[in-house]
């Protein structure tokens, strides 16, 4: 497998070539956050981990237990929260103008930020880690939240995200161009955020759903991914908002979800490169409480340890993390301090 080459990316065209092959793309087009990274000296494993960081049998079957009363708990608490919002949406209405604008805001933003939470949970059921029986699994995690924050219900997610786990900047990497040509210039940047923040973003997501229910062989899965929306905007109007599907459901997917699901994949794979050494492929960033219970919640901001070892239900991956720290795999350095720090490396 190719490694980093820190000479790659920093004069590179930004047109990647039909005649290429995958290896020059790697070469050419990733790895410039690499490059900051302090030097890796091989890890020899440790009582606990493996030399490639993946924890050894006795500690890998602690950490791979799956807890279904919990993530149960978080499936009810994470659907129960648009409702919750909902109502203080509803209490804000006869509210006078000056408390109930930014009421609005706050809702706006917290059904934003909902969307990452909810698609952790379809996240950790692609991994089959949500609930260790196979049919809860899929039908909740897939068919059931994976219909519902717009998808389709199908395992089309799990099978392509297979494919960024097996090989990250590989030959089948689903979001290679996502990842690759960091850090990038300021306006670059600016413009790609501009188009997620106004909405051009998500329209190119939404498009294809509309365009298939005229296309042959594309209809059943175009109406299966618009009847989750026509569900939900149901149940707004069943309690009398149907106006709330638009501000509080539509909108803040569209837009403010976008920005933020950009930046948190570049917090996850942007500049780096294809290795099989995962410090490589994957950045490791401190969590804070923050980003622990609102940025990156239920534990999927420690993403080096979920590279490292993708069997690992997101509740136990801290422990995986604390074991990489306490053991050598992650070197002095290696951490970047915080999103913020690290949002700035993403343009210079």
């Amino acid at each position: 497998m190719e490694t980093f080459n820190p000479t790659g990316p920093q004069s590179m065209a930004t047109t990647i070539a039909p005649e290429m092959s995958h290896d020059q793309k790697v070469d050419r087009f990733t790895g410039g956050l690499a490059a900051d990274l302090p030097a890796l000296p091989p890890f020899e494993g440790s009582a606990r981990l493996r030399p490639d960081g993946r924890p050894r049998p006795e500690f890998r079957a602690e950490l791979r237990r799956i807890p279904n009363v919990i993530n149960a708990f978080h499936v009810v608490f994470t659907l129960s929260l648009p409702f919750l919002f909902s109502a203080i949406a509803v209490m804000a209405g006869g509210w006078p103008l000056v408390a109930r604008i930014p009421t609005y805001l706050l809702v706006f933003v917290a059904m934003g930020s909902w969307f990452q939470r909810v698609l952790t949970l379809n996240h950790e059921s692609a991994h089959r880690l949500l609930f260790s029986d196979k049919r809860w699994n899929d039908w909740i995690g897939e068919k059931l939240i994976g219909w519902l924050v717009f998808g389709d219900g199908g395992n089309g997610y799990r099978l392509a995200h297979s494919q960024h786990h097996r090989d990250e900047f590989g030959e089948k990497e689903p979001d290679f161009l996502l990842y690759s040509l960091y850090p990038i210039s300021k306006a670059s940047l600016r413009r790609k955020l501009v188009r997620d923040a106004v909405g051009i973003s998500g329209y190119k997501n939404l498009r294809p759903a509309f365009i298939g229910l005229f296309t042959e062989g594309r209809r059943a899965r175009a109406a299966r991914y618009l009847s989750g929306q026509l569900f939900v905007f149901s149940l707004f109007a069943l309690f009398g908002q149907p106006w709330f599907y638009l501000f509080f459901w539509l909108l803040p997917w569209g837009t403010y979800f976008r920005v933020f699901n950009r930046l948190r994949a570049l917090a996850e794979h942007g500049g780096m490169t294809r290795s099989s050494d995962r410090r490589l492929t994957t950045h490791n960033i401190h969590q804070g409480f923050l980003s622990r219970h609102v940025f990156l919640s239920q534990g999927i901001g420690y993403h080096l340890a979920h590279h490292v070892d993708s069997g690992i239900p997101m509740s136990n991956l801290h422990k995986l993390h604390q074991a990489l720290e306490e053991d050598g795999y992650i070197v002095p350095g290696l951490t970047k301090t915080g999103y913020w720090t690290f949002f700035r490396t993403l343009a210079r």
